[in-house]
């Protein structure tokens, strides 16, 4: 369920920067540069942590492994 997340997530940063980046102008002095920079990085960082997420996820184990444990109850001995 966690991987449909973070597909999901890549994919509406990927709409956002296809929305953004043609707006965004980094050549540009002042507030609107620095904001324009800021606005990429941190795009590349959601980019990055959801891909890392994604990539090294433990992976699910096909057959888990059964072992009968038992549940010990004692007896009691009244001697």
């Amino acid at each position: 369920m966690k991987k449909n997340r973070y597909l999901l997530c890549l994919l509406l940063c990927g709409f956002m920067l296809y929305y953004a980046v043609p707006k965004l102008s980094i050549t540009a002095s002042g507030a609107q540069g620095i904001f324009s920079i800021s606005w990429l990085f941190f795009a590349l960082i959601v980019i990055a942590g959801n891909l890392t997420g994604l990539l090294y996820s433990p992976k699910r184990q096909k057959q888990k492994m059964q072992t009968p444990e038992r549940s010990r109850k004692k007896l009691r001995s009244f001697h």
